[in-house]
């Protein structure tokens, strides 16, 4: 009788083991063999390059023309925008490796640099559509304008390793 009881109890609590360690195991983001972890990292890639592109001088342009404006208040919201967007996927950093976060901080740095450039050469009463027109210009005729191009594909390089 103690030995069906010694029998019935370790079923039991392998039973109630088995339950506990699959629900919590749910719970974990990392598996053994890596997959969750290369997962994550993916995600941070594609959201890195999804930023880049965001970032990219003719894509805020476009996003961000607000008709109207100032050459200085278009110089802020470009500024802004560029600030929100980093701010915003900071976190990623955690997931790729320390160049490709580098490009991306230094694409951020860079993009920001310009604007303020740029827009410091215009005189006081230049509106917005001046400072987008001299930015694409730019963007069409230096070889930094189109870094964003780069860190794209530095992005999806480092990205197919974790493949």
């Amino acid at each position: 009788m103690i030995l069906i009881l010694v029998i019935l109890f370790c079923v039991g609590g392998g039973i109630l083991y088995l339950l506990f360690a699959k629900n919590t195991s749910k719970d974990k983001p990392l598996t053994s063999d890596g997959t969750a972890s290369a997962q994550m990292q993916l995600q941070a890639y594609e959201r890195l390059i999804l930023l880049t592109d965001r970032i990219a001088l003719p894509n805020l342009i476009s996003r961000v023309n607000q008709p109207g404006t100032t050459a200085r208040e278009t110089q802020y919201l470009l500024t802004q925008s560029i600030k929100e967007e980093y701010s915003h996927n900071i976190t990623q950093q955690i997931y790729v490796s320390a160049d490709a976060w580098t490009a991306v901080k230094n694409l951020k740095e860079q993009n920001m640099l310009i604007i303020n450039q740029l827009a410091n050469v215009l005189p006081p009463n230049a509106n917005g559509m001046d400072l987008n027109k001299l930015l694409l210009e730019y963007v069409m005729t230096d070889k930094k304008g189109s870094m964003h191009e780069v860190v794209s594909e530095v992005l999806s390089f480092e990205a197919k390793k974790v493949l």
